[in-house]
């Protein structure tokens, strides 16, 4: 992975078959396709899907699954690097997750039954 760029992008209709496959291949199959959130992808490949929902003054994120031999190698955190840009462009204060997100917790969301984290952070 040393040296490639992570490219991230909102996710669209057509990519519903692709992350369909990348989720039951990754151990997400119990999750549904998000309609609203960003994928990840190397090479061409998917790597990563984040679901999000965005709400009044907040974005979601509902779920990150990050391709199992890839974890590790920061691109769950390019994923949310790329997310709190979109919410700071949109206009929105704070990243909000439940609470049993241990990855999250990790890389600065706190809290106590809902983990937030500030913008721009």
């Amino acid at each position: 992975m040393r040296g490639q760029k992570l490219f991230v992008r909102p996710i669209e209709a057509a990519d519903r078959e692709a992350i369909r496959l990348f989720l039951a291949s990754h151990g997400a199959s119990h999750a549904p396709v998000p309609s609203c959130g960003l994928i990840g992808k190397l090479l061409g490949d998917i790597v990563a899907v984040l679901s999000m929902e965005i709400t009044r003054d907040a974005v979601r994120v509902e779920d990150l699954v990050v391709a199992k031999d890839l974890r590790r190698k920061r691109i769950g955190r390019g994923m949310l690097a790329e997310l709190d840009a979109l919410a700071a462009k949109i206009d929105k204060d704070w990243l909000i997750a439940r609470d049993d997100h241990e990855f999250l917790r990790r890389v600065g969301f706190d809290g106590s039954d809902v983990l937030r984290r500030r913008v721009g952070r």
